[in-house]
C-alpha cells in the first residue's frame, strides 16, 4: 500500500475515533499499520503472529476489540468464509474483486472482472444506499473436481 493510501486511513481511523469518543491508542495505530502490510485476507492468527514478529505485544483481548471498531469504522471487511475461522480484509482492497470458495476444500481464490465489479457498482436499489459490495460466488475448485472425477 502507498503511503498517501496508508495516510487517508489512518487520518479516516482517527476521525472515526474522535467521532465515537474512543481514544486514539498507539495499539490501535500500529495494528492497524500491520493490517494494512497484509496484501489481502487474513485471520486473527496471522495478525497476532505478525505483531509478535514485529516485537510487539499486544492480548487477544485487544486485539478483537480493535477489529472491531475497525470492521465499525468502515476500514476493515469481516469475512465468515464457510467454517472457517473469521478473515479480514482492508475495505479498499476488498472492494477490487470476488471471491470464489470451493465447497470442498475450502480454498478461496480472488476474481477480478471490471465488469462484474461495473455492474455491482451501478446497481440501483430502491430505499437503500449502498456503501461497498464483496461478492461470494461458491462451487467446487478444479483440484476437487479432479479428484471427484478420479473416484468415479
Amino acid at each position: 500500500m502507498d503511503a498517501k493510501k496508508y495516510t487517508e486511513m489512518q487520518d479516516m481511523f482517527t476521525m472515526y475515533l474522535a467521532e465515537k469518543k474512543l481514544r486514539k491508542t498507539e495499539e490501535r495505530s500500529v495494528i492497524l499499520e500491520c493490517i494494512c502490510s497484509f496484501p489481502g485476507h487474513f485471520d486473527m492468527c496471522m495478525l497476532h503472529q505478525k505483531l509478535e514478529g514485529m516485537n510487539f505485544h499486544v492480548s487477544r483481548a485487544t486485539l478483537y476489540n480493535t477489529l472491531d471498531v475497525l470492521v465499525d469504522s468502515g476500514l476493515i471487511i469481516r469475512h465468515q468464509l464457510m467454517s472457517q475461522s473469521m478473515q479480514y480484509e482492508l475495505r479498499i482492497l476488498a472492494e477490487t474483486h470476488s471471491h470464489l470458495i470451493c465447497t470442498k476444500c475450502g480454498a478461496i481464490r480472488e476474481l477480478k472482472d471490471a465488469t462484474l465489479k461495473k455492474d455491482v457498482d451501478n446497481l440501483k436499489i430502491s430505499r437503500f444506499s449502498p456503501e461497498y459490495h464483496a461478492l461470494y460466488i461458491y462451487g467446487v475448485c478444479s483440484k476437487c473436481k479432479y479428484r471427484l472425477q478420479r473416484k468415479k
